[in-house]
């Protein structure tokens, strides 16, 4: 059995599998933090480490001289300036920020990226990714598990054309990265809220209504009591989800509960690190400008911390 089929036996698995009565499924998608550090620059930068590379590769940094690490922080800053204009942007280090943190989800599509990719030519096309899916499942009309793998394969056409920007049926690896990880994209947060409308809405009516809410999060397994945490959530149905008062969700109502608008950490933090290294405070950063903060940035192995935070306060 080759991985992605061993990973689509296993997702159909845990879609069938109910929820316990005390356990709660969690359906929306928030922003993850940055970092795990606490975020005081009096202390310490780790926080900002993290931010900036990420919290596995930030613990490279460790190893290296100050200039090794400039150096090489040399080499980001000239991926992080997209348009190449020699000036860096909050909104070029928020991206670059953002990148950073998703990380493992491209180590995840790299892991499967060869397994799709029959004919080597660096892109997966829909074809490719169907036969590798879905090829022995749908040789077998009727398979004993009850599953319904062609119903499933519409379903994954459509959100891979969807993630498939330029419509020509072949992904580049960013649209392949968006079709298996949808919650990560923007401009796929409608498929994301119509896929999980379709998991909960078991009448067909197009909304969510307050059973159907309640039900797909617990399963009363023969209990007469509810716990808590369900009457809470019944309550909050009908206070914050249902914002109409109609008593059901609709797709705006949906996405405003799987998809909250979070506070933008990368955002936050892109701006702070500007403030912190813009010398002539023109609002961008230049090379030098950052590369001479470094210790901010990425830190080294025999960065003084005491001498990081006398340059630091010289700003």
């Amino acid at each position: 059995m080759s991985t992605q089929q061993l990973l689509l036996c296993l997702s159909l698995w845990a879609a069938c599998v109910g929820a316990k009565p005390t356990e709660k499924k969690e359906r929306v998608h928030h922003e993850a933090q940055l970092s795990d550090k606490v975020h005081d620059d009096a202390q310490s930068f780790d926080y900002d480490h993290d931010a900036f590379l990420g919290a596995d590769e930030a613990k490279t940094f460790d190893q290296l001289t100050p200039e090794e690490s400039k150096e090489r922080l040399g080499v980001i800053v000239d991926k992080i300036d997209t348009d190449k204009d020699g000036l860096v942007t909050e909104g070029e280090l928020r991206a670059w920020i953002k990148k950073a943190q998703k990380k493992y989800v491209y180590e995840s599509v790299e892991r499967q990226w060869q397994e799709f990719d029959l004919n080597q030519d660096g892109f997966i096309s829909w074809d490719e990714y169907r036969n590798v899916t879905y090829g022995t499942y749908l040789d077998d009309p009727d398979p004993d598990d009850g599953f319904n793998y062609k119903q499933m394969m519409v379903r994954d056409e459509r959100r891979f054309k969807k993630a498939d920007r330029d419509g020509d049926l072949t992904a580049t690896k960013e649209e392949f990265t968006a079709f298996l990880h949808p919650e990560e994209y923007d401009y796929m947060k409608d498929i994301v809220v119509q896929e999980t409308m379709e998991d909960i809405d078991k009448n067909g009516d197009g909304f969510i209504d307050l059973e159907e809410y309640i039900g797909d999060m617990y399963s009363h397994d023969g209990d007469t009591d509810e716990p808590e945490w369900v009457k809470t959530e019944r309550e909050q149905f009908v206070e914050f989800r249902d914002k109409n008062r109609d008593g059901k969700m609709d797709k705006e109502e949906t996405k405003d509960w799987i998809l909250p608008s979070d506070y933008d950490h990368a955002e936050a933090e892109a701006r702070h690190l500007v403030y912190e290294s813009d010398q002539n405070k023109d609002g961008k950063l230049t090379k030098e400008e950052i590369v001479e903060k470094y210790d901010l940035f990425v830190g080294s192995q025999a960065t003084d911390f005491g001498e990081a935070l006398v340059r630091h306060d010289e700003f």
